[in-house]
């Protein structure tokens, strides 16, 4: 099985953006972490990250015939990218929205998915650890023909 982990704007910059809020873990440790969680379950775990709405796009796009499901962290655009809900729809692979901080709890114009219509599933508030929850999920659910 083959997972693309997709990650939005401003998650490169993790371990340095907000500590308080989304830790001091760098990206290259949690794109280690989601690699090693991935392979230690025999599967493989693709992780890329684009601060622009269109390559995030042009990932899901790829995404169809290449990948089985898709773990999107979508970062602000999760609040108003109905052209990212649109390239998800799209491929209809099986999708499961993250979120490190607890979206609900944060500024109200963060309680509003809009890209979640498009996904299986959405995890929040759980910090990183959302990101290994979403591959088991998606490990359990979804059926390969090999």
């Amino acid at each position: 099985m083959k997972i693309m982990v997709i990650n939005g704007p401003n998650i490169n910059m993790l371990g340095i953006r907000e500590p308080d809020v989304y830790g001091n873990t760098g990206y290259r440790q949690l794109e280690k972490m989601i690699e090693d969680h991935a392979a230690e379950r025999g599967c493989e775990a693709v992780v890329l990250q684009s601060n622009g709405e269109g390559e995030i796009i042009d990932f899901i796009h790829h995404a169809l015939a290449n990948f089985d499901g898709i773990v999107i962290n979508p970062g602000a655009y999760t609040h108003y990218s109905y052209a990212i809900l649109d390239a998800l729809k799209a491929v209809n692979l099986p999708a499961v929205e993250v979120h490190i901080s607890n979206i609900h709890k944060r500024e109200e114009f963060r309680h509003k998915s809009v890209t979640a219509a498009g996904c299986v599933g959405q995890i929040c508030g759980l910090g990183l650890r959302g990101y290994l929850l979403a591959i088991d999920y998606l490990l359990g659910e979804v059926k390969t023909d090999e």
